[in-house]
């Protein structure tokens, strides 16, 4: 019976605050998506970077691992002491925690281009920028969406915990219902939608990394 009561004042509180919540949820969406992609944009170039001169991947790979290992909380603090609270600081965990997966992924990728379809690139003349372009991007970019959709999912997550230094978003929501004396219905009204987005965004990216993959294509 206790469920079920559950279960109806979170009906009665998504009948009630339902535009909030879809409000929170495109702000939390938001949050993770300008993560990820400032991410995209500086760890993609450094991936094929390190697989051009594979001395730099140890030390490259191995900072973005250490970035990995710090507790978010922990580096949401952090930020929050040079950045101060709300957004900004939010963004700038998930770009950290990005990294390392956009970053090995598109090295992975670009190692893992037959070399016999580079030299055949070469044999036509192509310029390194063209075999990159028409050659090494396309056939590795299977493997870096991979990697973006492993920091997708990841950059949910976080950006939930983002709420305690101000951000808004779904995590909002979770600690509004964990400071209600009877909150369980609160506090499913973020948790829910935040797995649901985190499913979704497998999903779909997930169906995209098909669809790059070379090897799907000629099926």
């Amino acid at each position: 019976m206790a469920k079920l009561n559950v279960w109806q004042q979170l009906i009665a509180y998504f009948q009630q605050n339902g535009l909030y919540v879809l409000a929170q949820f495109n702000h939390h969406f938001l949050i993770s998506i300008y993560g990820v992609l400032f991410a995209a944009i500086v760890g993609i170039p450094v991936g094929i970077l390190i697989a051009r001169y594979r001395k730099l991947s140890g030390w490259v790979i191995g900072i973005a691992n250490v970035i990995q290992t710090i507790p978010s909380l922990a580096m949401l603090s952090v930020l929050m002491l040079g950045l101060g609270l709300g957004v900004n600081t939010v963004i700038v965990t998930v770009f950290l925690y990005a990294l390392l997966p956009i970053i090995k992924n598109t090295y992975t990728g670009m190692l893992n281009v037959n070399a016999d379809v580079v030299d055949a690139g070469k044999g036509m003349g192509m310029t390194r920028f063209e075999l990159l372009r028409f050659v090494e991007l396309p056939l590795s970019l299977s493997v870096i969406m991979a990697g973006i959709r492993n920091a997708l999912v990841l950059a949910i997550g976080i950006t939930a915990i983002g709420s305690f230094v101000g951000a808004g978003g779904l995590g909002d929501i979770i600690i509004r219902g964990t400071n209600a004396t009877n909150g369980g219905a609160i506090i499913l009204a973020g948790a829910l939608p935040t797995a649901l987005m985190a499913i979704v965004a497998d999903v779909v990216l997930g169906w995209l990394q098909k669809r790059f993959d070379p090897s799907q294509a000629t099926k």
